[in-house]
């Protein structure tokens, strides 16, 4: 971890997900705008398999997953759904591989964390895989060799880059609170208990060895803490949901030297502020820590909210330049 922790990071990057079909351009938007940063787009507006639950499923390892009307369900052998998975991760990867020669410098990849899937896949008697222990540990163990798998082909299509696993975990804070609702919508799983979520999350962010990992979540009441004892080094969140109760949280992250990646610019179709506007809150947040303004580009790197898909093409493209433009302020006037 102390290797993570260590690890700089580029100043702005994208989430993941984007609007429209085009893998090709895609991949010239994510990287195009972001020379030092660029990530693997995610394209969900295809269709079952190009979301992020289907694409992470279709990653997982001897575990399979096709659509039902209720959602994703595990069944015993790969069909269409995970066949069409493949298929577009192969073509995003082509297109990614295509807009990187040559390229050295850090590059991300997403895929869904261990309980968000677990929220999100179904047993074949129609519950969550979340309501059962052991096929939770069964996912978890397929997702971290489905994991190791995906960055080896990344490093061996893009070999100067460094690459960056982001794991997205929006139901985080629902499993943990006991929130998630059973099949039939009348009850909620029992909480997980933390000691096991920060296990399984470690066991997963291990896979890319001495590579740095990001947990993304856009849901409030981001768990900080558990996530820095569980490998994270870094910590992606929207951060128009935080709160002053984050505060101690926050200022412990950044002293013990946790990258927060901020998300600063709304991730559907708004009308921007200019570039200083929107990392005003930011520095804001430094001074109510006592936080030394030097420190800001160290340990923020500035990204939208959420992924983009729900914005017009037109939007997305201009929402990743104006992340550029305010990590850029926020280094030149961090007061």
């Amino acid at each position: 971890m102390s290797a993570n922790s260590q690890f700089t990071f580029a100043p702005a990057t994208g989430v993941g997900s984007l609007p429209g079909g085009d893998a090709r351009e895609a991949a010239r938007t994510a990287t195009g705008s972001f020379e030092d940063f660029p990530f693997l787009p995610e394209l969900p507006a295809r269709g079952p398999g190009a979301d992020m639950i289907g694409r992470t499923a279709g990653m997982l390892v001897e575990l399979y997953a096709r659509v039902e009307p209720s959602g994703w369900r595990l069944g015993d052998r790969p069909g269409r759904d995970t066949r069409r998975a493949w298929s577009w991760l192969g073509e995003d990867l082509d297109a990614l591989e295509e807009f990187t020669q040559g390229y050295e410098g850090q590059l991300k990849v997403q895929a869904v964390g261990p309980w968000t899937l677990a929220t999100a896949l179904e047993l074949r008697n129609g519950e969550s895989v979340l309501s059962d222990a052991g096929a939770c540990r069964d996912l978890a163990g397929s997702l971290a060799e489905g994991l190791r798998q995906h960055l080896a082909e990344v490093r061996r299509r893009v070999p100067g880059a460094q690459v960056v696993l982001q794991l997205d975990e929006p139901s985080l804070i629902a499993v943990l609170r006991g929130h998630v609702k059973t099949a039939s919508g009348y009850r909620t799983h029992r909480a997980v208990d933390r000691q096991i979520v920060e296990s399984t999350l470690r066991d997963v962010v291990g896979v890319h060895g001495e590579g740095p990992v990001v947990v993304h979540s856009c849901a409030p009441d981001v768990p900080f803490a558990l996530l820095r004892r569980a490998g994270a080094a870094a910590i992606s969140f929207d951060f128009s949901l935080l709160t002053e109760r984050d505060d101690d949280a926050i200022g412990e992250a950044v002293e013990g030297g946790t990258r927060l990646f901020a998300g600063v610019v709304p991730g559907t179709d708004s009308g921007l502020s200019d570039p200083a506007g929107s990392v005003m809150g930011v520095r804001t947040l430094w001074r109510r820590l006592g936080l030394h303004p030097g420190l800001l580009a160290e340990a923020v790197t500035i990204t939208p909210a959420c992924g983009l898909a729900g914005a017009s093409p037109e939007y997305a493209r201009r929402a990743l330049a104006h992340c550029v433009q305010a990590a850029r302020s926020l280094a030149d006037n961090p007061e």
